[in-house]
């Protein structure tokens, strides 16, 4: 359903739905899960699915996180994408849902796992960015960021640190920790300026 998606109506939709700062995260995460499809198919992994359906997923992943059903996220994207016209595959809709690392259960599909380690590990590259005179991620070093995440817990509190190290689950991605971070980093370094950053 989502191969040849109309990206612009999704992202009006998100645009609209959300709050800037959230709008961009969902960006962010858009840029993060490309940079993984393309890391893990250059690595010949298996069973990737349609790199559009990872996009997408991640454009779209928030757009229930507003006012009327933040309690409620991430079970009701498909409710919002309907005021809008718009429709996600099954497999789409589970790859949001396995984002929300409060299931103890794991995710459904490497696309899952992606999300769900990626998620808030895209506030703290941009944590990490705004300590820097210019707030640009251009100045961002792996170095920086991996130091934050492993020795500063309490810098970007709210990045949910043991979500990002499944990464490394050999069940899941396999890709060790300081890898998935440059690839994150250098998918948003990618996209800076619509970021603003």
């Amino acid at each position: 359903m989502t191969n040849n998606y109309n990206r612009e109506k999704f992202a009006q939709a998100a645009q609209k739905e959300l709050e800037p700062n959230i709008y961009k995260h969902s960006l962010a995460l858009e840029a993060c899960l490309e940079g993984l499809y393309d890391y893990l198919q250059d690595q010949a992994k298996t069973n990737l699915g349609d790199k559009n359906d990872w996009l997408l997923a991640g454009l779209v992943h928030d757009i229930d996180y507003s006012p009327r059903f933040k309690d409620q996220h991430p079970n009701k994207t498909r409710e919002v994408l309907a005021q809008y016209g718009l429709e996600i595959s099954d497999f789409v809709h589970q790859v949001i849902k396995d984002h929300d690392g409060r299931s103890a259960a794991p995710p459904h599909s490497l696309a899952g796992w992606a999300i769900r380690s990626a998620d808030s590990l895209t506030g703290l590259i941009v944590a990490v960015a705004l300590v820097y005179p210019t707030k640009t991620l251009a100045e961002v070093k792996l170095s920086s960021v991996m130091k934050r995440f492993l020795k500063e817990p309490k810098f970007a509190a709210g990045t949910r640190r043991e979500e990002v190290q499944k990464c490394e689950d050999p069940e899941g991605l396999a890709i060790p920790l300081e890898k998935f971070v440059e690839i994150c980093l250098n998918s948003m370094k990618a996209i800076a300026p619509t970021l603003g950053l």
